[in-house]
Order: structure tokens, then sequence, then C-alpha cells
């Protein structure tokens, strides 16, 4: 059923453009990367939030990821930007390794760099944009943190920690339900515009304009 969905979904969005054929390798570069583990087992879990992020900027841009060395990658412009979407394959703990190659690959500065990662220290349905900083303990800024350093702006989306002690594995693993959807979708919504805004205006101005606002469902975490 995946894969069905997969090749009606092709048929009606946009293929990634390609830089030799289209002759924009003049174009400003950013490299937007989304976290998460590949294969249908893992869809919809609360590691998987940065692939969700993605997911819903490539619909609103009716554009496709492809497999790609190291992750599904998808490109869009923006008002004369290149942006290259990349949900790495390499599994969490590796990312670091498909984080590298495409800032390698697309001579790309790590200042146009921006992850976006599950959060367990805030709540369901808020968000942090950071300029930089440490990993936190997430496994995947971990690696990213060992192979390129911590200078470079990510997107923190809360997931929440309501586990029992011993259960954190479980929980991050774990499907949102549809009543937490319901809560997560706006963070969803306004970190596809983040991006947008990261890419025109630069990670600064972003940060004042987003890390203070409400979602739909309620005031945004200032962890």
């Amino acid at each position: 059923m995946m894969n069905l969905w997969m090749t009606i979904r092709r048929l009606f969005c946009r293929k990634s453009i390609d830089v030799q054929e289209h002759s924009i390798t003049e174009m400003e570069k950013y490299l937007i990367v989304g976290l998460g583990n590949p294969g249908p087992e893992y869809a919809g879990t609360r590691h998987n939030t940065g692939y969700m992020v993605l997911d819903a900027f490539a619909k609103a841009s009716n554009i496709c990821f492809e497999d790609k060395r190291y992750g599904y990658v998808a490109v869009a412009s923006l008002r004369g930007r290149r942006l290259i979407l990349l949900k790495p394959t390499t599994f969490m703990n590796l990312s670091g390794n498909a984080v590298r190659y495409w800032l390698q690959k697309e001579n790309i500065d790590q200042s146009h760099l921006l992850v976006i990662a599950d959060e367990l220290a805030l709540p369901l349905g808020t968000f942090r944009l950071k300029a930089s900083g440490s990993n936190g303990g997430h496994n995947g800024l971990g690696h990213i943190q060992q192979l390129i350093g911590q200078q470079y702006p990510r997107l923190r989306m809360g997931i929440g920690n309501e586990f029992r002690q011993g259960g954190q594995i479980d929980y991050v693993l774990g499907r949102y339900t549809d009543e937490e959807m319901q809560v997560l979708q706006p963070a969803i919504d306004t970190a596809v515009e983040i991006i947008k805004s990261f890419v025109l205006a630069g990670v600064d101005i972003t940060m004042n304009a987003y890390n203070r606002k409400k979602t739909g469902n309620g005031t945004n975490g200032k962890n």
C-alpha cells in the first residue's frame, strides 16, 4: 500500500530540479535536514518528526523526494534560493554522515544548514529555533556534532516526555495518536513557515519572530 501511494504521488508532483539541467548553480543554496529513521515501521513515530516537517514542506511545494546517496532528497526554489531537503536514510545515530556529505557535495556553508529534530525537553506542539548549541542528548544531533561541530542552526520540535522511567526508547519510537497529531500539526505548519523565513530572512530574525509565537494550541516553549 505504501509503495502504491508513493507511485501515485509521483504522478502528481514535480520532480526535483536537476542543477546541471537547469543551470541554477548560481543560486544561493540551503540544506534543510529533517531527522528520522527510514522505513514504514518508523513512519509517524515521534523520532521521525523531522521527516514529517519536510514531508509537509514538500507537499505544500508539490515536489517529490528521490532516493539518493545517504538520504531522500527533494529540491525546491524560493525567491532565487535553492533549497535541498534531506531526510537521511543512515538511521538516526549516523545522521552526520548524510549531513556532511550533502554539505560538501553542494558546497553549502554551515550557516545555511537547518536541522529539524524531535525534542523530549519541549512540550508537544511547541518548538525552539537556535543558531547553535549542544546536542542535548539527541543521538542524531550528537553524531552531526561529532562530524561538523555544533555551529549550525537547528529547529527543535517538542514531543513531550510522557513516559515512565526507563521507557524513553519505546516512547520516541512510538507513533503519535490522533489526539497528539491534533496538537502537533499546528507546530508542523509553523515549522514550514520557519524554514521559509530562515532562508529569506536569516536565523536571527526568524528566532525573534517565531520563538515566542503562539501555536494553535497555546504558547510556544521557551527552553
